[in-house]
């Protein structure tokens, strides 16, 4: 018997997902969320998913979908009242478009310099205009340019910030471009390349994998890549291979929320 589902995904995973959901025996709502949600920090984050969550009409679906990974803590403290929801066991979305966290973790290990693009990170901007006045990044002054650095800090500061924080990806020398086999040619892939030659970088092309993907839409929810979590529960961080866990209250605790 098929559900009917609400998905709330970063746009980051909008071909991806979209592909899925055309095949899945499922009736499939979606709501995609800016990829700018990721630098606005933690509460920022948690605040604008959970008022999506809080937006789901209880009684005209069975579940709702994260289409997102623990992401820097992002979906810590989120709760549905009146469905369950549904959300895979990764650290951030590269562990859904490579299939499996494992093998996600392993070659991560093998490349810890490796910068990952895939349709999407390239598709739907990666540069200063995804970060808003309330992000992160913009507070702490991340994305300044060097003369509005000068002008707070003056100029032997701003020459040291700008080293420091002008240069996002200094820790990288690699770009790994994922394929998703949802690209309409291969003019994504040649721009993760491109731009791996004009930094100078090296560049690898990875098959991806959209199991987690597709198992998230068609209701596959086993519990080794995917956690349940109750109508009235909240999602936390377990710090171990499963990622995410239920957030267990005490009864008078659980009692009082409702």
């Amino acid at each position: 018997m098929s559900q009917r589902l609400k998905l709330l995904a970063c746009e980051i995973l909008y071909r991806e997902f979209c592909a899925a959901i055309a095949r899945s025996p499922n009736l499939v709502d979606v709501e995609f969320l800016p990829k700018a949600l990721h630098d606005l920090g933690q509460a920022g984050m948690s605040g604008r998913l959970q008022e999506a969550i809080d937006g789901v009409e209880t009684d005209h679906y069975d579940a709702i979908l994260l289409g997102y990974g623990l992401c820097s803590n992002g979906v810590v403290g989120l709760r549905a009242a009146g469905l369950p929801m549904v959300v895979p066991r990764a650290h951030d979305c590269m562990t859904l478009f490579l299939g499996d966290r494992q093998r996600y973790g392993e070659y991560f290990q093998a490349h810890p310099d490796t910068y990952f693009k895939t349709p999407g990170w390239i598709e739907r901007g990666e540069g200063i205009e995804q970060f808003a006045d309330s992000s992160i990044q913009k507070k702490q002054g991340m994305v300044q340019s060097y003369e509005e650095l000068v002008e707070r800090f003056g100029e032997d500061n701003a020459s040291f910030l700008w080293e420091q924080l002008g240069n996002m990806t200094h820790n990288y020398s690699r770009i790994t471009y994922i394929r998703t086999g949802v690209a309409p040619d291969d003019r994504f892939e040649a721009e993760a390349r491109r731009q791996a030659e004009q930094r100078g970088w090296q560049f690898e092309a990875l098959e991806g994998d959209l199991a987690l993907v597709e198992q998230l839409v068609d209701g596959r929810w086993h519990d080794e890549s995917f956690l349940v979590v109750p109508p009235g529960e909240t999602i936390r961080p377990s710090y171990d291979q499963a990622v995410v866990k239920l957030e267990v209250f005490p009864p008078d605790a659980k009692a009082g929320q409702d």
